[in-house]
């Protein structure tokens, strides 16, 4: 998302996936004293080889927490957020968190995560707006993570240049995408320039505002499409 709408706070387990699907707050990612809150959606039959951080669009600003006892975060709505548990199956974590362009913060998430899934192989994911963090992470992280994914990019992505990067780069839209900061143009520019593995999705639905979750924009109608795809491609590394 671009615009900056109000946080809607959710209670745990609401998300999109299987029935087995849980969300746990983490508190144990540390950076110069401070914690880097995530929240973990796993299932119970979790043996992962992969886990994806997930960061949400507009401001940003998941802040999870934990309220009267209850798990509560913002941007529920917003596609990566919402389809979290799409993400968590056998294979995969994922790992929801604020955007950020520290590479210190997010690589205190990173290892947290090594900690707890020993060589586990771990992709950082962005939307729309913080398309802008994972490009800014890109290089200080080169390496560390073992690839990130620019979905709904900001139009910046046409002069980004992953070539000698060691980590993998994909780059994901929705053809109908009707936001003027994401164009599908730019995400072609940088397929065309520099290479980059691009997946286009089709279908689903549109509606409100063209820059928000429930717009072509977030994937809205074809979210298990999207993530499945992602999902693949990840996977296709090893």
């Amino acid at each position: 998302m671009i615009r900056l709408p109000c946080c809607v706070l959710l209670l745990v387990g609401w998300c999109m996936g299987p029935a087995d699907a849980r969300d746990e707050l983490i508190t144990s990612a540390q950076i110069d004293g401070q914690t880097a809150p995530y929240v973990l959606t796993t299932t119970d039959s979790s043996t992962p080889s992969y886990a994806v951080i997930l960061m949400p669009g507009g401001s940003g600003n998941l802040n999870p927490r934990l309220q009267d006892g209850k798990l509560v975060f913002g941007f529920g709505g917003n596609f990566l957020i919402r389809s979290r548990a799409l993400f968590a199956d056998q294979r995969f974590v994922a790992a929801s968190t604020d955007a950020t362009t520290s590479p210190a913060r997010m690589t205190s998430i990173l290892r947290d995560l090594d900690r707890r899934y020993p060589r586990i192989a771990v992709y950082i994911l962005g939307t729309s707006n913080s398309t802008g963090s994972t490009m800014a992470l890109a290089a200080p992280l080169d390496g560390q993570a073992a690839g990130f994914v620019h979905s709904s990019s900001l139009n910046r992505i046409a002069s980004f240049d992953t070539r000698g990067f060691k980590s993998r780069h994909l780059i994901v839209y929705h053809r109908m995408d009707a936001c003027r900061a994401t164009r599908p143009s730019a995400a072609d520019g940088a397929r065309r320039s520099f290479g980059i593995e691009v997946i286009a999705i089709d279908g689903g639905k549109s509606t409100g505002d063209d820059c928000e979750a429930y717009a072509h924009h977030g994937y809205y109608g074809v979210e298990q499409e999207t993530v499945d795809r992602i999902k693949a491609w990840i996977a296709r590394a090893q």
